[in-house]
């Protein structure tokens, strides 16, 4: 959504960088090209002009010259007065002392409302709470059903005593301030703690609308009225702000269609404007692409600073904490990195969401914003596919993977041979790094990992090489029973506690390495 700024301001501070001493000059060119690019982005005018202000006074005082990095320190004031416009602090909802907590959904028709009924619906329940639905909007065609299906997706009961509008020859009957009412009546029989009020819209602000919202809120009291805006209507959206504020008052707002390719900048402003906090943020047509608005990581995001933060919870949220403990033992172990192993660990990260969404959450991201753009994200699937039309030998020992057992991957996995060349050889690559990170040896240029061993630990020349395992699967069964008889004559022969005796070495049984300490070897 804000692409076209993140690239407008990270030009402008990359003309501050090296500059021992910044000037009034430099300080009034950087903020004439603060305020355009913000007049560019659509940032409604007086809000500019605030922000800018404040930048200028900021940059000139005391802060900034007795810095030991002025450029820095600009970029400093920028982050701490983008945050402001975007409301300054996190705003939660504010739950109920007693009974259900009553929220409440107003905004123009199309905004998404509906849609994003879900979402908080879903969020909620994922937070321990126990929502229910009202379809209060009984005049758009077909908006009581779209609820409905949003509600089951969302596993999450619907109150709909009335059918509504199925088309637009139709009338309303309905009353919304009695569905409204009787909803919140139900809410309270129930047992539900959230009753999430979804009312009507118009194509544009009316008298009428702005009755039956007031009417509405007045039959429920709700403890949130939270105010949909659409992130795409551009100026627009200060206008319509304002008027709902004076109709309804609402205490929040929700930016929706977050993850458009508009200018945006209308949305920035509706805080500033309004003096009420952005609340939400649905960036996604999923249930799941729904958030909570947290200004300093949005102003990082637009800096071109990453959002990291949001990035650790996600991965804590989606990230499967016995699949992670196994690796980390494996690891720790020093066991071979198999395929089934890197299987599992692109089923960790598909689960986080988009690849492109959390690539963009790291630092710099825009600088390969294009590269980014151009990623395929059902490349995933096909890596997937490729894996999973392998022998479980092969996942084990990809080394014995020759030109026919390509070939026939390749056909299994629908894809060209040449894709599975360029896997297997980013696995070896993967296998290696791994390989060394665990010996404590660290990535080239980078010293070793403490607490996972010394950081210039070699293999002794003298010692013995592993033997390669068959690529034959019956050879390789074969030399594992004799392994196995080699194996049972020396404990027969060897000391107490079956300790094995003479020059018997556990790598040469051809396991994977890491099996050995089972065995009572050396």
């Amino acid at each position: 959504m804000f692409n076209s700024l993140s690239d407008r301001l990270t030009a402008t501070f990359k003309n501050l960088r090296g500059k021992g001493r910044l000037t009034e000059a430099d300080v009034d060119a950087t903020v004439r090209e603060i305020r355009r690019a913000l007049l560019d982005a659509d940032v409604a005018v007086p809000v500019v002009r605030e922000f800018t202000a404040r930048i200028r006074e900021r940059a000139l005082g005391a802060e900034v010259s007795a810095a030991l990095n002025p450029s820095q320190q600009i970029v400093k004031i920028v982050n701490e007065e983008l945050q402001e416009i975007l409301g300054g602090e996190t705003r939660r909802i504010r739950l109920a002392k007693t009974g259900p907590t009553i929220i409440m959904l107003a905004g123009l028709q199309g905004a998404g409302k509906t849609t994003l009924a879900g979402k908080l619906a879903k969020w909620l329940k994922a937070q321990g709470h126990s929502p229910v639905l009202v379809a209060a909007d009984l005049q758009r065609p077909n908006a009581v059903t779209q609820l409905q299906i949003v509600g089951e997706r969302a596993g999450v009961p619907v109150f709909a005593p009335h059918p509504g509008t199925t088309s637009d020859l139709d009338v309303p009957t309905g009353d919304p301030v009695a569905v409204a009412r009787a909803g919140v009546d139900e809410a309270r029989q129930k047992l539900h703690d959230v009753v999430i009020v979804d009312t009507a819209g118009r194509l544009g602000v009316d008298a009428e609308m702005m009755d039956q919202a007031r009417r509405i809120r007045q039959a429920i009291i709700p403890n949130e009225v939270l105010f949909v805006i659409d992130s795409m209507i551009g100026q627009d959206a200060v206008n319509t702000a304002v008027a709902f504020d004076e109709g309804v008052n609402f205490t929040g707002v929700v930016l929706s269609k977050l993850d458009g390719d508009a200018r945006g900048g209308a949305a920035l402003s509706v805080a500033s404007v309004t003096g009420k906090p952005v609340m939400f943020a649905s960036t996604g047509e999923g249930l799941d692409d729904f958030e909570l608005f947290h200004p300093d990581r949005m102003a990082s995001r637009i800096l071109d600073m990453g959002d990291v933060l949001t990035l650790i919870e996600q991965a804590e949220k989606n990230w499967d904490k016995d699949e992670a403990a196994r690796m980390a033992k494996k690891f720790a172990d020093q066991e071979d990195f198999t395929l089934d192993d890197f299987l599992a660990q692109m089923q960790q990260i598909r689960n986080m969401g988009s690849m492109k969404k959390m690539l963009m959450m790291m630092p710099g991201a825009q600088n390969i914003r294009q590269q980014l753009e151009q990623f395929d994200e059902r490349e995933i699937d096909r890596v997937e596919a490729i894996v999973r039309s392998m022998t479980p030998h092969e996942r084990l020992a990809p080394k014995i993977i020759n030109g026919s057992r390509r070939a026939r991957i390749a056909r299994g996995s629908g894809v060209h041979v040449s894709e599975v060349n360029g896997l297997l050889e980013r696995f070896a690559q993967a296998q290696k790094m791994m390989k060394k990170l665990a010996q404590g040896g660290g990535m080239p240029g980078m010293p070793g990992i403490p607490g996972l061993g010394g950081g210039s630990r070699k293999a002794s020349k003298n010692a013995p090489k592993k033997k390669a395992r068959s690529g034959n699967p019956a050879k390789a069964a074969q030399e594992l029973r004799d392994a196995e008889n080699k194996r049972a004559k020396a404990v027969r022969t060897g000391a107490a506690f079956g300790q094995p005796s003479g020059d018997f070495d556990p790598s040469q049984l051809n396991l994977p390495k890491g099996f050995d300490k089972f065995l009572g070897g050396k």
